[in-house]
């Protein structure tokens, strides 16, 4: 997903089944690019536990989260989270009001050592979008940083669906310059 392109190969935006562009509902993930997908530089690393409480959320019984976990579970004993908090690359949040809604993100470094990334915000319409830290400095593989995104109703929001993407750009200490694709909300 992160590292999938939004633009075809004639290097302009891809297209829907009326040759219109895409939205993030037609266009999904993007366009596969298999070499950037072996060497992604950052991961959204999730573990199956990490299902668990949204499960419950979901409103599953224990009996049930624990046939799909395969290990003994007690909603009851856990705090449930929505859909959002899940460690993903991507938001599908509702916003209404004034209220500004704020959800952590984790990366895991599999590139080099030494980067660094800074984030770039595609603006969506009746959004203001705010990251911190705006650039993440990475000292190991492996090595694991956080994020975080606030979304805050600016003007008045469409009555539909808005795209905006965070885009993470890596600068190595090799010459070789990357873009992290968008993380879309």
């Amino acid at each position: 997903m992160t590292t999938a392109d939004l633009i075809n190969l004639n290097n302009e935006p891809i297209q829907d089944e009326r040759e219109l562009p895409a939205s993030v509902f037609a266009i999904g993930a993007g366009h596969v690019d298999p070499s950037k997908a072996n060497n992604p530089g950052i991961i959204f690393d999730i573990q199956a536990d990490d299902y668990i409480p949204y499960l419950c959320g979901l409103g599953y019984s224990s009996a049930q989260v624990t046939t799909i976990g395969q290990k003994q579970v007690s909603c009851s004993n856990l705090t449930s989270i929505p859909e959002a908090q899940l460690n993903y690359p991507s938001f599908a949040i509702t916003l209404s009001g004034n209220v500004r809604k704020s959800y952590t993100r984790t990366v895991t470094n599999v590139g080099d050592a030494n980067s660094s990334y800074t984030v770039n915000i595609v603006k969506a319409p009746g959004v203001s979008v705010t990251v911190s830290p705006s650039t993440l400095i990475f000292t190991a593989v492996n090595q694991k940083l956080s994020y975080q995104v606030t979304f805050i109703p600016a003007g008045s929001l469409p009555n539909q669906f808005v795209e905006g993407a965070l885009v993470w750009n890596s600068i190595r200490l090799s010459p070789l310059v990357t873009k992290h694709n968008p993380t879309f909300y």
